[in-house]
């Protein structure tokens, strides 16, 4: 059975923005703004709430205004904290869409049915996802996360198939691919 979180990041705080306190978000969700929709962000142990005020947009980056920031220092302090809402705040998805922590942690089977190891991340360098796997002697193995290359997904039983073997062609016990 997959594991299921109780939170799921949805962007980080990216720097400061100006003098007064206004901070850069980098956010997560497919339409960068979604991120706002949300009454509530929380930091990742949920001990703090945070409710930001969108103020303008610059390039990527969505520029808002948090209660009790008031100067840059205090917003520099919050760099690199990321943000997260309860689960139950997020929206069912269409059958067959993923979000990229529901799919971390499921184990990588072969089309034969033969145990390759488990995902470990899931990254998106501009081409699409892609599923970082670690196999059981430790190789790391990045295989597309495209219906071709992983033509079955069940989150309710843990488990991805992966259509060929080639991705784990190659390695040898003990052997890590360089990434």
């Amino acid at each position: 059975m997959a594991k299921t979180t109780e939170k799921v990041c949805v962007g980080v705080f990216a720097g400061a923005h100006g003098v007064r306190g206004l901070l850069k978000i980098r956010s997560f969700t497919v339409n960068p703004s979604d991120i706002l929709a949300y009454d509530e962000l929380y930091d990742e142990t949920f001990t703090h709430t945070f409710k930001p005020q969108e103020k303008s947009r610059n390039k990527d980056v969505i520029i808002v205004e948090i209660e009790g920031i008031n100067d840059r220092d205090k917003a520099l302090e919050l760099k690199g904290k990321k943000l997260y809402v309860r689960r139950e705040a997020m929206p069912e998805l269409p059958e067959e869409t993923f979000y990229h922590v529901d799919l971390i942690g499921l184990t990588v089977f072969t089309a034969n049915g033969e145990e390759k190891g488990k995902v470990t991340e899931v990254f998106n360098f501009g081409a699409g996802d892609v599923l970082e796997v670690k196999t059981a002697d430790d190789a790391l193995v990045m295989i597309p996360f495209t219906k071709k290359d992983v033509p079955e997904v069940n989150v309710k039983e843990g488990k991805i198939t992966v259509a060929s073997e080639q991705w784990f062609a190659g390695l040898k016990e003990g052997e890590k691919e360089d990434v």
